[in-house]
């Protein structure tokens, strides 16, 4: 597979119930944590695509020691997408028809 894949990290990857600082990185959500495991294993290129990588350097530390304590290695972190993403997992995303504007879940413009 060309490409990659972009998951988020809070409330994706991670569990998220609120802000506390940007060294605090719930636990993992199994599921999803298995799932990025199966994707690397298969070769599939993961990036965690957060916007938490803003607070700079501590938060980067804080991801890619929590990347090696539950996934093994650390993966590629940013806060860009870009032609190459192929998919991107989020709990916030709302998915569009492409050149649409369309939700894909039919609701109307709310």
């Amino acid at each position: 597979m060309d490409g990659w894949i972009g998951v988020d990290l809070d409330g994706t990857l991670a569990e998220y119930h609120e802000w506390i600082h940007e060294t605090h990185i719930g636990k993992p959500i199994p599921l999803m944590l298995e799932r990025v495991k199966l994707w690397l294993a298969k070769g599939i290129k993961v990036k965690i695509v957060t916007a938490r990588i803003g607070h700079g350097e501590i938060a980067k530390n804080a991801i890619e020691d929590w990347c090696k304590k539950h996934i093994g290695i650390i993966i590629p972190i940013t806060n860009q997408k870009d032609y190459g993403m192929i998919e991107l997992w989020d709990d916030r995303c709302v998915q569009v028809e492409p050149n649409t504007g369309r939700r894909i879940d039919g609701k109307n413009l709310d």
